[in-house]
């Protein structure tokens, strides 16, 4: 809520409710991960896209940062393409990081700032991309890490070096800057302010021509607006799954295997024996000794060991192996020495003198070779099925490296090929987004859009059971929609786009009745269309902030002076607003209200970005900034594939 007032000081309408932290502040933190750092700098070559001071930032830089910068929105976005991220402001948000970034490390060099090798040592060895599964750093790990991301050490050495300086340079100035207690009062009876006036929404639906444009409207209209008609990439996949069926009869297990593997686990098929004990342990033989005195007298074991301040556990069921690997070897001999329900002869073991009640004996018969066959063949058979559906597996992944074909392999396994509809990165069929590719796909999805056209890849996606063959046989690139294939999404569009420029009209007509004296409600009505009727708002900030999303019209309701009115475009070309501010109610606080401190806290944090800004502002007019805007168009041409202008 503060941020809003934030910015209503500083505009003459207000209308941004929402002040994000500034990018840098995040970029420069963020060399802590390497999943979320937005590129390892320091590429060299290629014509320069600015200049930092004495430091050039080459095209290969923009070029790597606005890839990375790519790769991390489709995390989210799977769908998104490099011309619609740069068309919605990849290109400026990902070169003004890079610039920031660039500017504070040549500031702090000019100052005497260093961020020396070990200092960059300490920092690699934290992240937890570049560690093992013991936490600790891994060479492997980190050179494994930074070839996926197409990275050099130099390069990630020479990121995580501007990221400390940029950290350095920062993080004092953002230590708890104080707003006096005035400012805070004043902010803080705002949140209390109540403001009295109506809205009016003159929807541009009302105003949208009903018949279709000429051909030389569509025309202007699609070739003015081609950025909105760009179709995502589409792959189609060819695939099919085989599993133990594809092995065909295999041989049962012989005899001389059968009575191998007996031989080989005798001991699991030999008699076993099994005791439940109730164990008290005592410090000398002489105590043992009167505890079983005690006990073959009458008394319980329980009993006679509470009256000795002594417990009793329960331990078991055991082998005698176990046993004595847990107390001692001479304690097992006397514990499988003695029937159920008796008392063993105190032995010695590691913690004492051990004084045993046998409890439970479960004896199991050995078993015959014949009598263990049927799970010496059951063992067999699948351990060879494992083997030959492994040692299959990879023989086709050979065939397949060598350039074996897909089709080849089918008809070897006797499969039976299926082929996808055209699909989406996020899995989803084109133009049916109802539906999605078979689930057995999912694993495969981001490879298969990485992959070129007719080159086979073999997955296992049930470990040892079944494995998945599949290819791209058809790829079309992302690209902007033919006008006669989506003719009528552009006409709808045009439809709209004109109500829009109607609405505005209308909206202006309204505000010109508004100076002359009318009340809002007539001059809407003025315009003798289906437009819904004004709204009456009675709100304080409290209730907005109670509402999560703030909708624009309301936010610049708050934004504006008593007595005034203003327009504005409603979101997506839905219309114009017209808001109009009656009356504002001002907010008492008491001295002692919760809020104070409250507002003094979010005041601190939004003073301390503004000294930010206000600080890397500086940075970058010292150490000066030029642009290279030729370089940067071509870096854009060679991504998207366009012609530089």
């Amino acid at each position: 809520m503060l941020q809003f007032f934030r910015n209503f000081f500083k505009s003459k309408i207000g209308v941004v409710v929402t002040l994000g932290f500034l990018a840098l502040i995040a970029l420069a933190f963020a060399s802590s991960d390497v999943a979320n750092t937005s590129v390892f700098g320091g590429v060299s070559g290629g014509d320069r896209v600015a200049v930092v001071g004495d430091r050039r930032i080459d095209a290969a830089d923009l070029k790597e940062n606005l890839t990375a910068s790519l790769e991390r929105e489709r995390q989210q976005q799977p769908t998104l393409t490099m011309q619609t991220f740069l068309n919605a402001g990849g290109l400026e948000s990902t070169l003004k990081q890079l610039l920031q970034r660039t500017s504070l490390a040549v500031f702090g060099e000019n100052h005497g700032m260093r961020a020396g090798n070990r200092l960059v040592d300490s920092q690699i060895v934290q992240i937890a991309a570049f560690q093992g599964a013991d936490g600790s750093f891994d060479e492997n790990a980190f050179r494994a890490a930074i070839a996926q991301q197409g990275l050099s050490e130099t390069m990630v050495r020479n990121d995580l070096g501007m990221g400390l300086l940029a950290r350095q340079l920062i993080t004092p100035i953002t230590f708890s800057p104080v707003m006096p207690h005035s400012a805070v009062q004043q902010y803080a009876s705002l949140l209390r302010e109540r403001r009295h006036g109506t809205v009016a929404l003159i929807p541009s639906a009302a105003f949208a021509p009903q018949g279709d444009p000429t051909a030389a409207q569509l025309q202007a209209f699609y070739t003015a607006n081609r950025n909105n008609f760009v179709r995502p990439e589409r792959r189609v996949i060819r695939y099919a799954t085989f599993g133990e069926e594809a092995l065909g009869n295999r041989p049962a297990p012989t005899e001389a295997q059968i009575a191998a593997r007996f031989k080989r686990d005798q001991a699991k098929f030999a008699p076993t024996e099994r005791r439940t004990f109730t164990q008290v342990i005592v410090p000398t033989q002489a105590a043992a000794n009167a505890l079983v005195a005690e006990v073959q007298g009458g008394k319980a074991l329980d009993a006679a060991a509470r009256s000795k301040g002594l417990a009793t556990a329960s331990i078991g069921p055991s082998t005698r192996a176990e046993f004595a690997a847990s107390a001692s070897p001479s304690v097992a001999q006397a514990a499988f020495a003695t029937e159920r329900g008796a008392l063993a002869a105190p032995a010695r073991g590691g913690l004492g003198w051990y004084v045993l009640r046998v409890d439970q004996i479960d004896r199991v018969p050995g078993r015959t070779l014949e009598q263990a066959r049927g799970e010496i063949v059951a063992e067999l058979a699948e351990e060879q099925r494992r083997t030959a559906f492994a040692d299959m597996t990879a023989r086709i992944e050979e065939e397949i490296e060598g350039g074996r074909s897909l089709g080849e392999v089918a008809q070897e396994l006797k499969l039976t090929l299926a082929t996808t509809a055209p699909a989406t990165a996020d899995g989803r069929l084109y133009g049916n987004p109802t539906e999605t590719l078979p689930q057995m796909l999912a694993p495969v999805l981001k490879v298969a859009f990485d992959m070129e056209e007719g080159q086979p890849q073999l997955t296992e996606i049930v470990a040892g059971q079944t494995v998945l063959v599949y290819e791209v046989t058809e790829i079309t690139p992302s690209a902007t929609a033919p006008l006669a294939e989506i003719k009528p999404d552009v006409i709808a569009l045009w439809r709209r786009d004109e109500g829009s420029k109607a609405a505005k009209a209308a909206s202006e007509r309204v505000m010109q009745r508004l100076a002359q004296g009318t009340d809002l409600a007539a001059a809407v009505a003025a315009e003798k269309k289906a437009i819904p009727a004004p709204q009456t708002l009675n709100i304080d900030r409290q209730e907005m902030a109670r509402i999560g999303r703030v909708p624009s019209s309301l936010a610049l309701f708050f934004s504006m002076a008593a007595g005034t009115v203003k327009k504005l475009e409603a979101p997506q070309d839905e219309g114009w607003f017209i808001v109009k501010l009656d009356k504002i109610e001002a907010g008492a606080v008491p001295a002692n209200d919760p809020i104070l401190t409250t507002t003094l806290n979010q005041l601190g944090r939004i003073t301390a970005e503004e000294y930010v800004e206000q600080f890397v502002n500086a940075a970058q007019d010292d150490v000066g900034v030029e642009r290279n805007q030729t370089a940067i168009d071509a870096v854009v041409a060679s991504l998207t594939g366009t012609q530089a202008d």
